[in-house]
């Protein structure tokens, strides 16, 4: 598997040892995943380099299906004696979780998982000297610095995992997941309030699926100067409008939406009560699965899709062995599934959906969102639905978010406003801030726009779970208008 994949051989000898190890120790099932991650990052603030990191872990995890529980274990070495502690351990603790658990577990069946996947690449972003990515962000950093700008920022960022996954029902699997994220922001102050305008995506930049290609299709140069007059400009305009509005809603910020009131709610662990500790329950609980409930207009489909090309949570199999797939979750605004794993997916009547992914070889792989994206609606552009609306407001850039734990009350500040009137975008307003009650908010959708404009964002920094757990998850969205939705103004 290139680039500088590890040959399949060299991890049989592992993935081997580890299974026959477990399965004589009495696990009834066991996989086995050997891990090696490597990243870098780039920070440049205000014309000078501010950092350059780079990272590298491996290692092994064993997880195994025993006495009715699982068990999981890793260890940092290749050796036989520490697979052999880890897959014991594994068997171990399995056995002493079996007593206490509340509900039965069965596994869903799936077909044996076997091949390789790998990120196209087209400019590889590890091969590519340091000096161009640093002169890069240079450039994209000093044309943000327009008058009126006090500070400025640019980050890049890469990671390459080789992925190798086996279990004891005949699965081998080799995959090499290269991500790639880079962004600006520019920052102007006036007395004690503070605005800030990113490009193209707040909170550490746009991700994608690819090689360094992708950075340069961002134009983060071309892009900054603009970033940084909006910047500028809307330390002197005027507030947001309170009260209920019409918005249309960009990519930029219709993406963390999805993400925040769909993605997470969705998660069947979730739903049944196994994160509670951590991120609350959710209030999508499965008896509406068959009640048909409406989580929104007869325009909001929602699905999972692990197959999109270039997607950041895009893979050919997950940690569980299962092959990538598209589910829906909202079909025409009705809940119609969930992400699932092997053990929850039994408990609604289901297969696995493929949606179980683990953040690192030394942690326990979870529910996790895939990409679940926004599907587009043939008829209207973006731009179409901005000249069909009278009198509302356009929302981009996402500057805060809060949502309660079930995923139900929520409100998100963007960076800026745009007012429209008679169908055209007018003067920018400061400090947008909207809120609502999640399936009265997509309910209320009734424009979303087609393909063209559509956009896949990425977020690298997805947490869940005790430890925590960050992984690469994606949404793509076209934008949408939504009607009657409370607006305000934060600081």
């Amino acid at each position: 598997m290139e680039p500088h994949g590890t040959p399949t051989g060299a991890m049989r000898e592992i993935t081997d040892r580890a299974l026959d190890t477990a399965a004589s120790a009495g696990a009834d099932y066991a996989d086995v995943r050997v891990v090696r991650r490597v990243e870098e990052s780039v920070t440049v603030r205000t014309g000078r380099v501010e950092s350059i990191a780079s990272d590298e872990s491996q290692g092994v995890g064993v997880r195994v299906f025993a006495y009715g529980a699982w068990g999981f274990a890793a260890t940092h070495r290749y050796d036989a004696d520490a697979i052999d502690r880890a897959a014991d351990e594994a068997v171990r603790l399995a056995k002493g979780a079996a007593p206490s658990l509340r509900h039965r577990v069965s596994l869903a069946e799936r077909p044996r998982a076997y091949g390789t996947y790998a990120t196209p690449v087209r400019e590889d972003p590890f091969a590519l000297p340091l000096e161009v990515k640093v002169a890069d962000l240079l450039d994209a950093d000093a044309a943000l610095a327009v008058p009126g700008v006090v500070s400025t920022a640019s980050t890049y960022a890469a990671q390459r995992e080789w992925k190798t996954f086996a279990a004891t029902d005949g699965s081998l699997t080799e995959q090499v997941f290269t991500h790639v994220g880079a962004g600006i922001e520019a920052h102007a102050v006036k007395g004690s309030e503070h605005q800030r305008r990113s490009y193209p995506e707040a909170r550490g930049g746009r991700w994608q699926q690819a090689g360094y290609e992708f950075i340069r299709e961002l134009d983060l140069k071309g892009n900054a100067a603009r970033c940084g007059e909006e910047a500028v400009a809307l330390l002197s305009a005027p507030p947001c409008p309170e009260g209920p509005a019409t918005v249309v809603i960009d990519p930029s910020q219709l993406y963390l939406q999805i993400h925040e009131s769909c993605g997470h709610a969705t998660e069947l662990d979730r739903v049944f009560g196994a994160e509670a500790s951590y991120a609350g329950t959710s209030f999508l609980t499965a008896d509406l699965l068959d009640s048909r409930f409406r989580y929104g207009s007869d325009l909001v489909t929602l699905v999972a899709d692990a197959t999109v090309p270039g997607g950041p949570g895009s893979f050919g199999w997950d940690d569980e062995g299962v092959a990538a797939q598209r589910t829906t979750l909202v079909e025409n605004g009705i809940l119609t599934g969930y992400l699932t794993s092997r053990d929850t997916a039994p408990r609604i009547g289901r297969e696995s959906g493929g949606t179980v992914r683990a953040e690192s070889w030394n942690r326990l792989p979870l529910v996790r969102m895939t990409n679940v994206n926004l599907v587009p609606v043939p008829g209207m552009s973006l731009q179409d639905i901005v000249a069909d609306t009278d009198d509302g407001l356009y929302l981009t850039q996402n500057r805060s978010w809060s949502i309660d734990d079930r995923r139900w009350n929520f409100q998100f500040g963007t960076e800026i406003a745009y007012e429209i009137k008679g169908g055209r975008l007018g003067r920018i307003l400061k400090n947008p801030v909207y809120s609502g009650i999640t399936p009265e908010f997509w309910r209320s959708c009734d424009a979303v726009a087609d393909e063209r404009s559509y956009v896949m964002y990425g977020n690298p920094n997805c947490a869940k779970g005790l430890p925590p757990q960050c992984v690469q998850v994606g949404h793509g969205t076209s934008g949408a208008r939504f009607r009657g939705v409370r607006m305000g103004a934060g600081r």
